[in-house]
């Protein structure tokens, strides 16, 4: 008797969306970056851009990019693109966060010893799975295919290389920078691009990291904005403090350009790429939004 006294009453709360439940993780720890707005689908999106290139830089915050005259680039793009100036890290160190981002999941791995192996989803094999291409193209991997922990001459690192991890990921896939397209027609559907320890500004200074971006991406980023493609610029945890807030930059034909401040994590990354594709949702990217940052 009591319940349909109350069901006209909670009625309007319920059509408002005051009531709705958002998701748990199954995570002990986010990181602070956890994304409570959730939807399923995801948010509508543009067309689907015919490429999109993830660029991962290191260990750097927002604070320390934004406005910074070393970075003059990077601070280029934030105008010419969607700025997300609330953009989170999952966690520290830094190779469970390249976990995240590719595979919704930190793969239970918390530390940055490399040299894993996984067979779980990831986006590399639901692109290939559902007709698509991926490429992983490192800034010093000594050849393609290549799965050694280090290259000490070439500052390569497996533990910023996460599809080398997957044994449901081709070999292949796994290419040197030197690889990357000078036709950026024929890059892969999504590829991601990982500069070197020196080029990331893990261990050289803002102004390399700026530098080889700008060398190397800049052809990219015109060619993008004018042929339905798109650059996602992201950093891979912040200096490790408990906020993990990092700079993140989307560039492209389709997209607004102007400061965004809506909550966002590597998660809503993952989801955008797999709404842009019609690919399922994996891991934990199953419980946040895709970006809206579009015209």
């Amino acid at each position: 008797m009591w319940k349909l006294f109350w069901i006209p009453l909670i009625a309007p709360f319920l059509a408002s969306g005051l009531f709705l439940m958002h998701p748990m993780t199954d995570r002990a720890n986010d990181g602070g970056g956890s994304v409570k707005a959730a939807s399923t689908p995801s948010s509508p999106l543009p067309a689907r851009p015919e490429h999109i290139v993830v660029v991962m830089e290191e260990n750097h915050s927002y604070r320390e990019i934004a406005g910074n005259p070393d970075a003059p680039y990077m601070n280029k793009l934030m105008k010419l693109g969607a700025n997300l100036t609330n953009h989170y890290a999952i966690e520290h160190p830094s190779q469970p966060n390249y976990l995240d981002l590719f595979s919704g999941s930190n793969q239970k791995v918390t530390d940055d010893l490399p040299s894993h192996t996984f067979k779980t989803d990831n986006l590399a094999a639901e692109l290939i799975k559902h007709g698509y291409t991926f490429g992983g193209y490192s800034d010093g991997l000594p050849k393609a295919g290549y799965t050694g922990p280090y290259d000490l001459k070439t500052s390569y690192a497996r533990k910023h290389n996460p599809w080398a991890d997957f044994s449901n990921v081709p070999a292949s896939v796994n290419l040197p920078f030197s690889s990357f397209p000078k036709d950026y027609a024929k890059l892969p559907t999504v590829s991601f691009v990982i500069p070197n320890l020196k080029h990331d500004i893990h261990d050289g200074t803002i102004k390399q990291g700026d530098d080889w971006l700008k060398t190397n991406l800049s052809g990219y980023v015109d060619w993008a904005r004018k042929h339905n493609s798109l650059l996602i610029l992201t950093w891979d945890e912040d200096d490790r403090s408990a906020k993990n807030k990092i700079p993140t930059v989307l560039v492209g034909s389709g997209v607004k350009p102007q400061s965004y401040d809506v909550r966002t994590n590597h998660y809503s990354i993952l989801r955008t790429i797999e709404d842009f594709y019609s690919l399922p949702a994996i891991g934990h990217s199953k419980e946040a939004a895709a970006i809206k940052v579009w015209k």
